[in-house]
């Protein structure tokens, strides 16, 4: 079996790898930095299974997902994450991976997760499993920031982890001008009216860890 691992922290990488190395002995690992080397990766070579971290240098997880998704890649993508569920799960389910679990969680998850994908099936938590169930039901009425796009999203956390528009552009590889757009956006579609009424949503909401 040959699998995929994509972090930005060696000693996250290493973990994983002794977790997987424990029940899958024979399994051939490759380790990755970045978002656009575990990209370039998945357009060279292929795998059973890729394992993507959400906040990497140069490309997200999430941005990875939905490029080898729309460039018909085939190995299925495994979102692990110290992000709580609630703010990225649907998202990167919806892009197209195969699952999201927690790194707080992955010492008891992560094989089972694994086995799962492998085997050509979705891996999802029991709290998930009911979010998407209500989704699908329309049995909740959508928060705010549910209406917003994958970018959007990602620079309301950054405004709201404290980052001004010069370091959310820097972080995201974007000009400034383009994130003063997307700020702008994101107030129009909230109905907020400024930073600290966006920090004081976010906050109200399940967004209180920032990695």
């Amino acid at each position: 079996m040959k699998i995929l691992i994509a972090d930005d922290h060696l000693v996250v990488r290493k973990g994983l790898i002794q977790i997987i190395k424990e029940d899958f002995t024979d399994a051939k690992i490759e380790e990755s930095s970045d978002g656009k080397e575990a990209l370039h990766f998945l357009r060279t070579q292929e795998y059973n299974i890729a394992i993507l971290d959400i906040t990497m240098p140069l490309m997200s997880g999430l941005d990875v997902t939905k490029t080898a998704m729309a460039e018909s890649i085939k190995t299925p993508i495994l979102i692990l994450t110290s992000h709580p569920e609630g703010q990225y799960a649907l998202r990167v389910l919806r892009a197209g991976a195969s699952g999201f679990i927690g790194k707080e969680t992955a010492a008891e998850e992560l094989t089972l997760a694994i086995r799962k994908i492998i085997s050509g099936r979705k891996y999802i938590t029991g709290s998930l499993a009911e979010k998407l169930a209500d989704e699908l039901l329309n049995e909740r009425k959508k928060a705010i920031h549910e209406t917003l796009s994958d970018r959007e999203f990602e620079v309301m956390k950054l405004i709201a982890d404290g980052k001004i528009v010069s370091e959310i552009a820097e972080i995201l590889h974007l000009n400034v001008t383009t994130i003063s757009t997307y700020r702008a956006r994101i107030l129009e579609k909230t109905g907020l009216k400024n930073n600290a009424e966006l920090m004081h949503y976010v906050f109200s909401q399940d967004f209180y860890r920032f990695p």
